[in-house]
């Protein structure tokens, strides 16, 4: 059985606490807490000790996408904060200006592939430079960001065969020509199960569909999700 979950910041937008309250009756056993916008950042640090969590096996933190380089430190610093409580940060790789200020997150830094608006992190071979700045970091395998770049998911794969001993998380969802996060298609489902014997069962794979404005529901994508992941032929890894 997989271990699936949500993003808060599908569910709803900046409210950590709605978006837990409103998942809390599936219990699912991963949620990513997301601070995707930069003054989203600064109330998650400081409501991090009072959110209610204890029900989830995994917890992670997505860290703002996009931020100018002066603020860097400051991202760096609140995030830190919510890392000494064991939640690991998903991090874009565009927002990296200045490598010795991440470095400290060491295992605690998983790096995300990017979509096609980025420069860095597209390829498995913009991936692996990353990974030759930052050693100790794990990777974070979005497959509508993959799917984007390279509807045929041949660069997803050659992704995944290079990264399968980084892989900590996944990020499921359709990302349109806008690269907004849609409920999964049957194409993105029929894509994303040509790679599924990649990603091993244990790894927590994340929702990120957009549903605050009812575009789907929690479980109607918990499903797509599912069914995404079961490999058109099961392959011995």
């Amino acid at each position: 059985m997989r271990m699936i979950g949500f993003s808060t910041g599908a569910i709803a937008r900046g409210d950590f606490d709605r978006a837990l309250q409103a998942l809390a009756p599936f219990h699912l056993p991963a949620v990513e807490v997301s601070a995707l916008r930069l003054d989203e950042l600064p109330r998650l640090a400081q409501r991090a000790p009072c959110l209610v969590l204890a029900q989830y096996q995994y917890v992670s933190v997505h860290a703002p996408s996009y931020f100018e380089p002066d603020s860097e430190q400051t991202v760096v610093d609140l995030l830190q904060s919510v890392v000494v409580r064991g939640w690991p940060v998903v991090v874009h790789p565009d927002v990296i200006f200045t490598d010795a200020l991440w470095l400290p997150f060491g295992e605690a830094l998983i790096l995300e592939n990017s979509d096609r608006r980025k420069t860095v992190g597209r390829t498995a071979d913009e991936i692996e430079s990353l990974f030759d700045r930052f050693p100790d970091a794990g990777f974070c395998f979005d497959v509508g960001h993959a799917r984007q770049i390279d509807p045929t998911m041949n660069e997803a794969q050659i992704i995944l065969e290079r990264n399968r001993t980084r892989l900590l998380q996944v990020h499921i969802s359709e990302v349109n020509f806008l690269s907004r996060h849609d409920p999964l298609s049957s194409a993105a489902i029929e894509a994303t199960r040509r790679i599924a014997h990649l990603i091993s069962e244990d790894v927590p794979i994340i929702v990120e569909t957009s549903i605050d404005h009812s575009q789907s529901t929690i479980m109607t994508e918990v499903r797509r999700a599912m069914e995404a992941l079961t490999p058109l032929v099961r392959v011995a890894v």
